[in-house]
């Protein structure tokens, strides 16, 4: 493998976030804390976005046109609304008690402002009307199998560009025991994608090397987590003593092996350095993904890493736009190739 693209391939930039419910803020400020330098939306920049849970929904948005300062005001200013808090210090107190007393025997929130503020946000518009290739995974726990919303830049992906972009959003954010599982409009139950993928960086890649095609030395994957925690597992540790550290455990192993994946197929980082990953080490329960205090944390955190980051990554992702993405079918139902003109490309 070369070090460097070849002249005549062109560069092409992969953007993948991270599941984690508010803690979304720390990318959506670190994209936004970039953006204010660029002349066009963050998301125009890149030729295909994926994103889990949280990171789904600021996937579908940036895909959407809109810029990650707005992304951020989702965040900053509906955060509470969706979590149901920032009614005040006393309300928000017995109000979290009777939700962890719910959460015992069903979904810890209700999904409906979440839904009313994606509206809002998103409308009705439809995954076909992204202006950039979109990977959303989500989960199907009756046939027990991945389910990935995509946009048509494939011949085989007929279906999902025609879906909303709301459902999309609402299904990989459907994090179990968090929210219930969202059902589409053709009654097909899905959770949460953070389940399987909450990095979703190895599913972009082998996205983008097998169905686009493209050169595995052009690729350069910008990847934004939702900040990582240290903890420890005694050698003797139990279900008790154990406890909650079972999905951190899973998370981390997924997120861990999505990038060794990711990095042995872009190139390893002592040949070239194809993958700039970002994300924060915090103390064990510093921040938790539905507690909406700690935005503001979060909001400086991640401008903090994009001052800091920003001149490495400004040469590799932001020197021009992405080319423009044509998807293969539109929502008027032409596609804008034939399949022989697509596959002989």
């Amino acid at each position: 493998m070369k070090n460097e693209e070849e002249p005549h391939t062109p560069k092409r930039r992969i953007l993948c976030i991270d599941g984690g419910g508010i803690l979304g803020t720390f990318p959506a400020a670190f994209l936004a804390g970039l953006e204010q330098h660029l002349p066009h939306p963050i998301g125009s920049y890149f030729d295909l976005i994926a994103g889990t849970s949280t990171g789904g929904i600021i996937a579908i948005g940036l895909a959407m046109g809109l810029r990650a300062s707005d992304l951020l005001d989702l965040y900053e200013k509906r955060g509470p609304e969706i979590f149901g808090q920032g009614r005040g210090p006393v309300a928000d107190f017995l109000c979290d008690k009777l939700r962890l007393g719910r959460w015992l025997v069903m979904n810890k929130h209700d999904a409906g402002p979440l839904r009313a503020v994606l509206e809002d946000v998103l409308g009705g518009k439809r995954i076909g009307d992204a202006r950039t290739r979109l990977l959303i995974p989500a989960w199907n726990p009756v046939a027990r199998s991945v389910y990935i919303y995509k946009t048509a830049h494939h011949p085989r992906l007929k279906n999902d560009y025609k879906a909303l972009a709301v459902d999309a959003a609402l299904a990989t954010a459907a994090a179990p025991t968090y929210f219930r599982q969202h059902v589409t409009q053709h009654a097909v139950g899905l959770t949460d994608g953070g389940t399987w993928a909450n990095n979703p960086m190895a599913l972009a890649v082998v996205e983008a090397i097998t169905l686009l095609r493209w050169p595995r030395n052009s690729l350069h994957v910008l990847s934004l987590g939702c900040l990582e925690e240290t903890y420890t597992i005694n050698k003797w540790a139990g279900i008790g003593t154990l406890g909650s550290k079972v999905i951190k455990l899973c998370m981390d192993g997924q997120s861990h092996g999505a990038m060794g994946i990711a990095k042995l197929l872009t190139g390893h980082e002592h040949e070239r350095t194809a993958i700039h990953r970002i994300n924060h080490t915090v103390p064990s329960n510093t921040y938790r993904m539905d507690d909406t205090r700690v935005i503001q944390d979060l909001k400086g955190l991640g401008y903090s890493f994009a001052r800091d980051r920003q001149p490495v990554l400004d040469p590799v992702f932001f020197g021009s736009p992405a080319e423009a993405f044509s998807p293969i079918y539109t929502l008027d139902g032409e596609p804008v190739v034939t399949l022989r003109e697509r596959l002989s490309a």
